[in-house]
């Protein structure tokens, strides 16, 4: 009788253990999401005047991509892209829309995001940084998505000052030292967002975790407290600012991944770096032309357009023993893969609210081959007409209004899309142009047009 109450006892206590073992099997993840780092601005990629020395070894150390794509060109659909799967033609958020007096067009009630999928199983969840998707008293607040806890910005306009009068942790304001009256103070946010990651981290050790780090560095306005090793060059201040941002970013990655490894959290803990876009300036400009965002003409376009310099992204991923060491992959993914990635890498089903355009790419980051997809798919609804892009195979259409006729490059041949080859394949601009009827859905918040006036 002893022995069959033991072994019962066994039976029962065996799926408890089993789960806690699960869960200590669950790997962290960290998005490091940086308001507009261009590939040409990080020394992996080629840039020489910018030292980025800890992105550099996390190259080394990791995958480093080459065609790695954001949501669309601009910080909040791009950002809504990342944290719910979905690409422009599907998501509920298509440009940078504001609402007075703080915050941004919110996600919709019941939207089902990266955070939720990784908390519903098991992970602290944090955003520290930027959020942009919904102040706290809307359905887009993080902390009604799944996000656990908030340290920043929430709102992107706000998140314009690096020296702001205040910040939010979760969703309460406080107050910073050295108001001026015109909304200026002293503290350099950046300084208590970085304290706050290593810190947030380190309170989690014990369970898994999930870290949305949306850094502001190195988006406009470009200030800085120190311009370090770029003080005594002979740039302009903006140039000095711009470049002093960027390492700035980069120590404070190599400060997080030094925390890793002190907690002995290296190897459990996959590692994303990415930009939210691509480059921020053309290569005429005061940034652009110094620092060759793109790429010694490599890539064509840059922010609020939707040719590859607009699109494609600085992309790092790392996570010893998993993602293979010092590998450069060319093979094309995007933002709206990363919630399909997520609930592969813990073994989940996405529900069917998720409603994911995207792909899981775990095969691709442990050194297999890439998913295979139909499409790529974006949209832009700025204050100009509304414009589409679509990717199948190498075959990339680029459409600058409604009324605008298609445009049609051989990525394989052509990255910078230079030469529009439409006219030579009437056959493939139709299906182009099928693909971006099939792609995108209709919604009253943003009507295809071509009319230059905002909404």
């Amino acid at each position: 009788m002893r022995g069959l109450m033991l072994a019962l006892a066994a039976v029962a206590l065996a799926p408890c253990g089993a789960r806690a073992a699960e869960q200590v099997q669950k790997p962290n993840v960290i998005f490091v999401l940086s308001d507009d780092l261009a590939q040409g601005d990080v020394g992996c990629y080629g840039q020489k005047l910018i030292k980025t020395p800890a992105l550099d070894a996390m190259a080394k150390d990791g995958m480093r991509f080459t065609q790695a794509y954001c949501g669309t060109s601009v910080c909040a659909p791009s950002r809504t892209s990342l944290m719910i799967g979905r690409h422009m033609g599907h998501s509920p958020i298509r440009a940078n829309r504001e609402v007075q007096p703080e915050g941004q067009k919110p996600l919709p009630e019941g939207t089902y995001t990266v955070a939720k999928l990784l908390k519903e199983n098991g992970y602290s969840t944090a955003c520290v940084g930027k959020w942009g998707m919904g102040m706290f008293d809307t359905t887009g607040s993080p902390l009604k998505v799944g996000f656990d806890h908030f340290f920043g910005y929430n709102c992107q306009r706000h998140a314009h000052s690096y020296f702001p009068t205040y910040l939010y942790r979760d969703d309460k304001r406080f107050d910073l030292a050295g108001n001026d009256g015109k909304g200026v103070g002293k503290t350099y946010a950046q300084n208590l967002i970085a304290g706050e990651t290593l810190a947030w981290v380190t309170a989690n050790k014990e369970r898994p975790f999930f870290l949305y780090y949306s850094i502001t560095l190195p988006h406009g306005r470009h200030e800085i407290d120190s311009q370090g090793i770029y003080k005594d060059e002979k740039w302009t201040e903006q140039q000095k600012n711009y470049a002093a941002q960027v390492t700035r970013l980069d120590s404070d990655v190599g400060r997080l991944l030094a925390k890793l490894k002190e907690l002995k959290l290296d190897e459990k803990t996959l590692v994303i770096v990415a930009g939210d876009n691509g480059s921020s300036f053309g290569p005429g400009s005061e940034i652009g032309k110094l620092f060759d965002q793109s790429m010694g003409g490599k890539l064509r376009g840059f922010k609020r357009s939707l040719y590859e310099g607009g699109l494609r992204q600085a992309c790092i991923a790392r996570w010893p023993g998993v993602v293979p060491a010092g590998t450069v992959s060319d093979e094309p993914w995007a933002f709206w893969d990363f919630l399909p990635t997520c609930a592969d890498l813990i073994g989940a089903k996405l529900p069917a609210e998720a409603k994911t355009d995207g792909i899981s790419i775990l095969p691709l980051l442990k050194g297999g081959a890439a998913p295979k997809r139909d499409y790529f798919y974006w949209e832009l609804h700025e204050s100009g007409p509304s414009l589409q892009a679509i990717r199948f195979g190498d075959w990339k259409a680029v459409k600058n209004g409604p009324a605008a006729a298609v445009e049609l490059y051989d990525l394989k041949t052509d990255p910078g899309e230079k030469t529009n080859l439409a006219a030579k394949n009437p056959d493939v601009v139709a299906k182009a142009v099928k693909l971006m009827a099939a792609a995108h859905e209709d919604h009253p918040d943003w009507p295809m047009r071509d009319a230059k006036k905002k909404n």
